[in-house]
């Protein structure tokens, strides 16, 4: 689950992370009223789920609170595409409004999970205000890591080995330390999956802020941490993966034209990288679960076909807990109930796998059955090219 800079920012700060002073805004008249309260020259930054606002216009510097109200006015309601939304962009419903700072240095932190070591690591750079992944593609030698080993923590020589290795001033060391230690308890107390500070600034006099806030954390936690979940924002999220988090589905949205429903996310990912060798491409993932009810089984394709990049759905499914006849009286009844304009080809194979086969023939509908998965890929890649 993705959350907005101003909702880090304060996640932050509950574990000690200095940030700039400010608040967030939903109107014009509330933007000018942060402005007037923090004085002087203001930072006004449009609050969206996706990085590359500033070269997209969305973050903008104001030297005075009626300013601030004008670019608030700009930005609120207004459509922010950055390299990160896509063409679709994201609509501005909220705005943070902060003070400006006189900044020295401009330097990146971030913590994920490296799990080809199963371990959390700590990347910092001397690179800051600058795509982390530019850096690592033009000057991966900027890039210092620390991996550290969950059942110890992030020891202090850790912090102070990424304080010199950023060329810090030594009245800087302690500070970083500190500031660098209270990100780590911020990660591991929330079952956060990525923070990411970028920029940290250094201020001329000798501060250290997180300038940029961004914090995801894992789902699977989410029941862990009630008011981490609370600040989900559905406006920001795919309606279709909404939706399918409604009735308990693994859906994520991708940009091909065939729909693959499947049970289990790690067939689900060879289902798709089989569309991808037989020259097409998956247009979602999406994983009903083992013991997906007929009902879950139908929702997921009302789902799948409410994508109008859909040309063709692909079924492949393994019976073990769940059932092929259930699989294929969900696909029938879905088929039948949303008059499908588009081919089906499905592959059962497991428990019930002949009933299902005889429930899809005698439906009476325009379903491809497939022998196997390669040729289930193989049928449905064409089909989803003829339409």
């Amino acid at each position: 689950m993705k959350i907005h800079e101003y909702q880090a920012k304060q996640i932050l700060a509950r574990f000690g992370v200095t940030t700039p002073r400010g608040d967030v805004a939903y109107t014009a008249e509330e933007a000018r009223s942060v402005a007037e309260r923090l004085g002087s020259t203001v930072v006004v930054k449009a609050q969206i789920h996706a990085g590359g606002r500033g070269k997209a216009g969305g973050i903008e510097v104001a030297r005075d609170s009626k300013e601030a109200e004008r670019l608030a006015h700009e930005m609120l309601g207004r459509k922010l595409v950055t390299l990160q939304t896509g063409a679709e962009g994201r609509v501005v419903r909220r705005v943070l409004v902060e003070e400006g700072l006189e900044i020295a240095r401009e330097l990146y932190l971030g913590i994920v999970i490296d799990r080809s070591l199963a371990r959390p690591v700590v990347m910092a750079s001397s690179e800051g205000g600058v795509e982390i992944e530019i850096v690592a593609a033009e000057h991966p030698e900027k890039i210092l890591k620390e991996y550290i080993d969950p059942a110890v923590g992030f020891q202090s020589f850790q912090a102070r080995k990424l304080a010199f290795g950023l060329g810090l001033d030594a009245a800087l060391v302690n500070e970083a330390t500190r500031f660098f230690t209270a990100i780590y308890r911020a990660f591991e107390a929330t079952d956060a999956s990525l923070v990411e500070i970028n920029p940290l600034v250094v201020t001329r006099d000798g501060r250290l802020l997180a300038l940029d806030a961004k914090m995801n954390f894992d789902d699977n936690a989410l029941s862990r941490h009630k008011d981490i979940r609370e600040l989900r924002d559905l406006d920001e999220e795919d309606p279709l993966e909404v939706k399918a988090s409604n009735y308990n589905l693994s859906y994520i949205r991708l940009d091909g034209n065939v729909g693959c429903m499947v049970n289990g996310a790690g067939l689900a990912m060879a289902t798709m990288d089989l569309i991808q060798y037989a020259g097409g491409r998956p247009a979602n993932f999406l994983d009903v679960g083992g013991g997906a009810s007929e009902e879950q089984v139908r929702r997921g394709f009302e789902i799948i076909l409410s994508d109008p990049n859909v040309r063709a759905v692909l079924v492949n499914i393994f019976g073990g807990i769940m059932r092929c006849d259930i699989v294929a009286s969900g696909v029938v009844a879905a088929a039948r109930s949303l008059g499908v304009r588009v081919p089906v080809v499905v592959r059962l194979e497991g428990t019930n796998v002949e009933l299902g086969q005889t429930i899809l023939r005698e439906s009476g509908l325009n379903f491809t059955v497939a022998r196997g998965m390669k040729d289930a890929a193989e049928k449905v890649v064409t089909l989803a090219g003829q339409k």
